[in-house]
């Protein structure tokens, strides 16, 4: 998402569905390359750039610029390695890291088993409070370092010390080498390494073992094809530039620019008078004319997006699951869809996306077939509050689909709704991980590694990386650690599917859309391609001389 929003087999469907990209003809597909240029991407203001801290996509975007990953994904979404020689396991619990050598920081370090130690002890140590964390749920040792505030966040008593500091189950073999022991097999294990949060980090980050320099974020050192170049100018922009010592893939551009900007719309603008290069989601009120606008340089590609609306579950009015099914009821996807998104998404009744192997049709059943009679009724004797309020990044273009949606439950539920932007996504975000009162609010999700598993866990388990809503069933969280555990994909699947018939029945957040990129470019670049991960290719862009 525009923010945060989440990546296996691609499902005929969602083919059929999304894959609309209309490269054929570009005018910009001509032309000679200039390696030297500067491209500009537009993105949000990042929440922020530690690796292990980084869980929303214009975060991402920039630290793909910055990181080379273990491994990376091909056409059929199966990983391979990068940065890794290669990872091995013969029991899917121990697994075994062989780095390349040859890989080294933008300050001359080389990357080593240490780095990425080091950097993971961090990630996943409680105090910390890195949004990542929860990746290291599954290696040895992760619950030593974790500990619980008595009387919570608010309370006057402070958390204990964890029992340790470092994870038991990270064990250096050479300099080039180091093994991870599960706390239970996963063969899914080699795809999430491909995940923002493993990046290494470089000796230079730490003030002392365990503790990050201050500032070390806003101008942070990586091991990728580009650099960064000054510091991180917070709501303005992040440049970066190429790094000739990268001895991986070679970008095709002298550097990129980051474009920070608080409004889509202004984006767009910049977009159609060649002041920015790429615009990673078009406007929803610009979608009815940005094809004609933009001729070959509007794009569409598949996406892993899902789209929803999430409830505060610990607050009292949204306690009943009654009263959440009520509200999916009143809302008229398709129509939504049509009026604003101008058919360019695609209504999600189910809460994986139909990118990932395992995804099933109309999961949700009744909860999401739109029956405004019938949702009124459930809504009242329920006892469904008079008043709900719907809160949004304001930064993320989602104002004209949350009004209509609000429009529609002030319709059909007979309630008052009224649709509140935050003013960035990092201040909606910091709002929701505080349980501030702001209603229900909209998420959505890019997956980080190509399972149903990358659905289920992160927004659904108790201890979910990007669980805000406070939601928790043991039931569905033995189920997700029973599939994780699984010997094969096929039997893992099983318990994802049943893990998911249990959200069908507590409806912790409403499914709203599957989303695909809808992103256009200047006359100035061209090969711009954005993946499943809503991420700009930099390895292909290239700038029209």
């Amino acid at each position: 998402m525009r923010g945060k929003t989440l990546k296996m087999a691609v499902a005929t469907t969602a083919i059929t569905l999304i894959a609309t990209g209309c490269s054929s003809g570009d005018p910009e597909e001509s032309g000679s390359s200039n390696s030297n240029a500067v491209v500009s991407i537009e993105i949000a203001e990042p929440q922020h750039l530690i690796p292990s801290n980084t869980t929303e996509t214009s975060g991402a975007q920039v630290l793909s610029a910055l990181f080379s990953p273990l491994v990376d994904f091909d056409k059929d979404n199966k990983p391979f390695e990068v940065a890794a020689e290669s990872i091995s396991s013969t029991d899917n619990t121990l697994w075994t890291i062989k780095l390349k050598d040859g890989f080294t920081f933008h300050n001359g370090e080389k990357v080593n088993a240490d780095s990425y130690i080091n950097a993971w002890n961090h990630g996943a140590y409680g105090p910390n409070g890195n949004g990542g964390s929860y990746f290291w749920e599954k290696v040895e040792g992760y619950a030593d370092l974790q500990s619980t505030d008595p009387d919570g966040a608010d309370g006057p008593q402070k958390a204990p010390e964890p029992k340790a500091k470092k994870l038991t189950g990270l064990a250096k073999v050479d300099d080039l080498t180091f093994t991870v022991k599960l706390s239970a097999p996963f063969s899914e294990f080699k795809a999430v390494l491909g995940y923002t949060s493993f990046y290494p980090l470089p000796a230079a980050a730490w003030q002392s073992e365990g503790v990050l320099k201050e500032g070390f974020e806003d101008a942070i050192v990586g091991n990728g094809a580009f650099k960064i170049k000054g510091s991180w100018q917070h709501d303005q922009g992040i440049e970066v530039e190429r790094y000739d010592a990268f001895p991986g893939t070679k970008p095709k551009v002298g550097g990129v620019n980051f474009k920070i900007y608080q409004q889509l719309t202004s984006a767009y603008a910049d977009l159609q008078a060649d002041n920015l290069d790429v615009l990673k989601s078009i406007p929803t009120e610009n979608l009815s004319t940005a094809q004609t606008e933009l001729g070959d340089r509007f794009k569409q590609s598949p996406a892993s997006t899902f789209q929803f609306v999430a409830f505060p579950t610990f607050q009292p009015e949204f306690a009943k699951a009654e009263v959440r099914k009520a509200i999916s009821q009143a809302i008229d996807r398709d129509e939504i869809i049509k009026a604003v998104f101008k058919n360019s998404q695609t209504a999600a009744r189910s809460f994986v996306s139909p990118v990932v192997a395992g995804y099933r049709e109309n999961t949700c059943g009744d909860a999401c077939v739109f029956d405004a009679a019938k949702a009124k009724a459930a809504y009242t004797a329920a006892g469904g509050p008079a008043k709900l309020q719907i809160s949004y990044n304001g930064d993320g273009g989602h104002k004209e689909w949350v009004d209509a949606t609000c429009n529609q439950l002030k319709t059909n539920l007979g309630v008052e709704c009224v649709g509140t932007a935050e003013p960035k996504f990092a201040d909606l975000l910091t709002k929701v991980e505080s349980k501030t009162p702001v209603g229900m609010f909209r998420l959505g999700w890019v997956m980080d590694y190509p399972s149903m598993e990358n659905y289920l866990g992160p927004l659904f388990g108790t201890n979910g990386s990007s669980n805000y809503y406070g939601y928790s069933n043991p039931a569905f969280d033995t189920l997700v650690k029973e599939g994780a555990a699984a010997p094969s994909p096929e039997e893992a699947i099983k318990k994802y599917q049943q893990a998911e018939d249990i959200l069908v029945q507590d409806m912790p957040v409403i499914p709203l859309r599957f989303g695909q990129n809808t992103f256009g470019h200047s006359s100035k670049v061209k090969n711009v391609e954005i993946d499943l991960f809503n991420r700009v290719d930099l390895s292909k862009i290239e700038a029209v001389s």
